[in-house]
């Protein structure tokens, strides 16, 4: 019935298959059967195999069970869930915390619910596909600003006063690109122009700032932001989300997000291993995962900047060889691949046409040597040299 459309994404070089990780995550995996080094996941703390996180969920298992039995706002709710939200308020610190089962549901769930038809959304460029689609449902009236250009979102905000609510919504650290947004100067602006600030905080929440509290922390805007989001499957290790900020804001949340009330809640399991991850993550210990996490980046940068890659900054975990074209970066993950590194091609519509791209991601459990091998692989000389290596840049 679909031979088609499948054939057109064929074509095109945009289909898509699942593969299997065989082992859990950490540095190395296995993958049809072979062991690789895994530079594909954002567990970036190493945590999703921690012996706290493990120990926690287990211990909720056998007092609670393995399901929540229903959505939170029938009898889905447990002192597990209350608990976690109290946690989070007090560690970022703001005046409540609601969890939402992953951050596609609670980006989704805020724009839908908090911005209608008489507001105005100013998206950045490269947002997130789940602030896309948030904006999409919310029947708020968007407009889309060049990436982190401040001087076209003022130009925005001062073209158009006339709504209820304008927000600016953005990720802190771009997911595809592993910048971070110009938090201090966006948060100016839209103090200037009387604008909300949403961020998508996932990339950024406990690998940034003080204590691992995020991009905001690290810019110094905790206190500046309307909401901001968090993810707990990325360097909590865990799985869901959770959206912070006052409490007004958090009851309607409650009220109106629709993937938080027709959604099954989170399970025992995954609520006692994020907590047991906020314990790690907010300690010095957390400080130590970090700091060597910050290392690791640093060294498969300055591997990839003497294999001849220039313009990469290190700021984040996620650091991308912006190849091109589709053809391009699916010979190279295959290069990588048949040398053990797993880093598959990311390709259009995940990313912008012309910009398919090999996205490193980074952990503070991989080895400094294993890192920096990964330069020699990808060497640009190298590269160009193959016949079916055509770069632009």
């Amino acid at each position: 019935m679909f031979e088609q459309e499948l054939d057109l994404l064929k074509r095109r070089r945009r289909f898509r298959t699942l593969r299997t990780m065989e082992t859990g995550h950490g540095p190395r995996v296995t993958v049809g059967g072979r062991e690789m080094l895994s530079l594909a996941s954002n567990d970036y703390l190493g945590l999703a195999v921690h012996p706290a996180l493990r120990d926690a969920a287990g211990a909720a298992v056998e007092r609670y069970g393995t399901g929540s039995g229903a959505s939170r706002l029938l009898s889905g709710t447990s002192p597990l869930h209350t608990r976690l939200e109290e946690a989070l308020a007090d560690f970022l610190p703001c005046e409540a915390v609601l969890l939402f089962n992953s951050g596609y549901a609670a980006n989704t769930g805020v724009l839908g619910a908090l911005c209608g038809a008489e507001d105005l959304i100013l998206s950045d460029a490269l947002n997130h596909a789940s602030i896309v689609d948030g904006c999409r449902l919310s029947k708020a009236d968007v407009r889309v600003y060049k990436h982190c250009d401040l001087n076209a979102l003022e130009k925005m905000l001062k073209a158009e006063s006339r709504y209820r609510r304008r927000w600016i919504v953005t990720e802190g650290v771009f997911s595809m690109d592993g910048d971070i947004a110009p938090l201090s100067d966006l948060v100016n602006l839209a103090d200037k122009h009387g604008a909300e600030v949403y961020l998508d905080d996932a990339h950024g929440m406990g690998v940034l700032g003080e204590q691992g509290r995020g991009t905001a922390a690290y810019c110094g805007v905790e206190d500046r932001l309307t909401l901001r989001m968090g993810t707990l499957g990325k360097a909590f290790g865990s799985y869901g989300a959770f959206v912070a900020g006052r409490r007004d804001s958090i009851e309607l949340l409650v009220n109106r997000a629709r993937p938080l009330i027709f959604s099954t809640a989170l399970p025992p399991a995954v609520l006692a291993a994020s907590a047991a991850a906020l314990e790690i993550i907010g300690s010095p210990a957390g400080d130590v995962l970090r700091a060597r996490l910050h290392a690791n980046v640093q060294t498969l940068v300055s591997a990839l900047r003497d294999a001849g890659w220039a313009g990469l900054t290190g700021e984040t975990p996620i650091t991308p060889l912006i190849l091109g074209p589709v053809s391009t970066a699916l010979a190279v993950a295959d290069r990588l691949f048949a040398q053990g590194v797993f880093a598959p091609a990311i390709r259009p519509p995940t990313v912008p046409e012309g910009t398919a791209r090999i996205r490193f991601s980074v952990m503070a459990s991989h080895g400094e040597e294993e890192l920096g091998r990964v330069g020699a692989l990808v060497d640009r000389e190298a590269l160009l040299s193959c016949g079916n290596f055509h770069h632009d840049g």
